[in-house]
């Protein structure tokens, strides 16, 4: 009797999981995220430039040496055991808009939460941008090595000390998971006209 107790509370737990893991991928991927236009992902890339500048001593060094600045905003993650990440941003060269961009991983293991992030990845190289815009779906640490910079209070990001031709920024997380990796992130061109 005290078996089929335990095996029935098993199974709830389980049924509970699931809910909330269908939940979770759910509200990641809702019909909003997908619905952004250019205008309002421009605008978004917009503010979270702004914030980078803000956030991150020395950024505007790193955007002046670089050949192009890929901007994910407000990228966005859910997570129960089995996670999901999304976001859409775009590819500036000269300041301009050139590409837009949508950004996917997904990852397994103890986790549990949601957050919001931006990502920044600066091409510091033309054969790297050059090599980022050919493909047909670019994955970090596969396709082209970042070099993550992690910058705390007092410091300050520098453009001399770092040779990379691809140099990636995560801030402005929020949330309870506070992922600052870019392990998985894939990154494909999405037509937005």
């Amino acid at each position: 009797m005290k078996t089929d107790v335990i095996k029935k509370s098993g199974k709830i737990q389980q049924s509970i999981r699931l809910l909330l893991l269908i939940s979770v991928i759910s509200a990641l991927f809702s019909s909003n995220l997908f619905a952004k236009t250019a205008k309002e992902i421009d605008a978004s890339v917009d503010v979270a430039i702004e914030r980078f500048y803000k956030q991150v001593a020395g950024a505007s060094e790193f955007v002046k040496a670089s050949k192009g600045i890929l901007v994910m905003p407000n990228v966005v993650k859910g997570a129960f055991i089995i996670g999901g990440e999304y976001g859409q941003g775009a590819l500036r060269i000269g300041g301009k808009s050139v590409d837009y961009y949508n950004t996917v991983s997904g990852s397994i293991g103890l986790q549990i939460g949601g957050e919001a992030k931006d990502i920044i990845l600066l091409f510091m190289t033309e054969e790297a941008l050059k090599k980022f815009r050919a493909s047909k779906g670019w994955e970090a640490g596969v396709d082209g090595n970042v070099a993550l910079i992690s910058v705390g209070a007092g410091q300050r990001a520098d453009t001399t000390t770092s040779k990379d031709p691809i140099v990636g920024f995560v801030f402005d997380a929020k949330g309870l998971i506070a992922d600052i990796s870019l392990k998985g992130a894939k990154f494909s061109k999405i037509d937005k006209k």
